[in-house]
């Protein structure tokens, strides 16, 4: 899904450089009759390897270079020269990026941390040289090994940003301006649904110094983890949250259905995901008086384990004791 500058889903072609072949040569110098076989090594060929970049945040930088060819190993020479190995490819993404076969979609490996180097072509080996193959009754072998072939592979790049909280609710739910509130980050806020379009992160700034990484991403319908609505393409975004704070508007029809609404989608997508601690943050509370708190209160009390909060990032109502109960999840 792409939306401006933020690209989180990429195939690219990827091929390393095949292996140098080994040199045949044999040694001629002035007076030695028999000098026997020199030729030396071929050299590597080139990997391509992928780096994780903390400077980069998309895949925004891989959407119009799609092929990547590492530089094939040189040929051995005489005097037992082995030949240059092939220069390999770097290739950057951001931290959080999982690396998938195209052709049947399995995950190869995943790059989460700073300067993690990862191979995802071998280059291929050089081949030997005749020196390597001489003996007593085979003294001038004219043959040597050619380099091993190199690899070339269909990859897809995903991208699953890496956050401390994901929020997570309908649209319209607030997400975007609770977002704004306890972070710099600025988002598109308006009033009509799918305004976000793309997954957006805020430091949040605690006390003492201290910070956590909060994920908004575009609102989840009912139906999402089969495809319906944007919320299906950013589900994994959150995967790796270790808190989710669920975003319920007060004015909703109904609280507790809308709730499990959310659980049964994230269920769906991944059931894995309702292992991470949760939050239920009611928005909008400045709509409501206190009589109709109470009786809301009342109604998540007995039907909702999890612990609630009452928000108005308007307002600023209750987002202090929300950091609080967030960071205290956290840790």
């Amino acid at each position: 899904m792409t939306e401006g500058n933020f690209v989180d889903y990429v195939k690219i072609n990827v091929a390393s450089g095949k292996g140098g072949k080994g040199s045949t040569h044999l040694r001629r110098e002035k007076y030695v009759a028999k000098g026997g076989p020199d030729g030396g090594d071929g050299g590597r060929g080139g990997h391509i390897i992928l780096k994780g970049n903390s400077q980069y945040w998309t895949l925004y930088h891989l959407k119009f270079k799609r092929h990547f060819k590492a530089e094939n190993g040189y040929d051995g020479g005489k005097n037992r020269i082995t030949g240059s190995d092939g220069k390999d490819v770097y290739i950057d993404v951001p931290l959080g990026t999982v690396v998938k076969d195209t052709k049947d979609q399995k995950t190869i490996f995943e790059i989460t941390d700073e300067g993690e180097e990862k191979i995802i072509c071998e280059g291929g080996k050089g081949g030997r040289g005749n020196w390597h193959f001489k003996s007593s009754t085979n003294q001038t072998p004219r043959y040597s090994q050619p380099g091993i072939p190199n690899q070339e592979k269909q990859i897809t790049l995903e991208l699953k940003v890496l956050a401390d909280v994901g929020l997570v609710g309908f649209p319209n739910a607030g997400k975007s301006t609770l977002l704004s509130v306890v972070t710099d980050a600025k988002p598109k806020i308006a009033d009509y649904e799918f305004t976000t379009l793309k997954p957006n992160l805020g430091i949040v700034k605690y006390r003492d110094f201290r910070t956590f990484v909060m994920a908004d991403i575009p609102g989840i319908i009912e139906g999402a983890s089969e495809g319906k609505g944007l919320g299906h393409y950013f589900l994994r975004h959150i995967e790796r949250n270790s808190t989710l704070l669920f975003m319920i508007p007060s004015d909703s029809d109904d609280i507790i259905e809308s709730y499990n609404i959310l659980l049964k989608e994230l269920k769906k997508y991944n059931s894995e995901m309702l292992d991470k601690s949760r939050l239920v943050a009611i928005t909008k509370c400045d709509l409501l008086d206190d009589e109709l708190i109470a009786e809301i209160e009342l109604e998540i009390k007995s039907k909702i384990k999890e612990d609630y909060i009452f928000i108005s990032s308007i307002s600023n109502i209750g987002l202090v004791e929300l950091k609080d109960k967030v960071w205290e999840m956290l840790n």
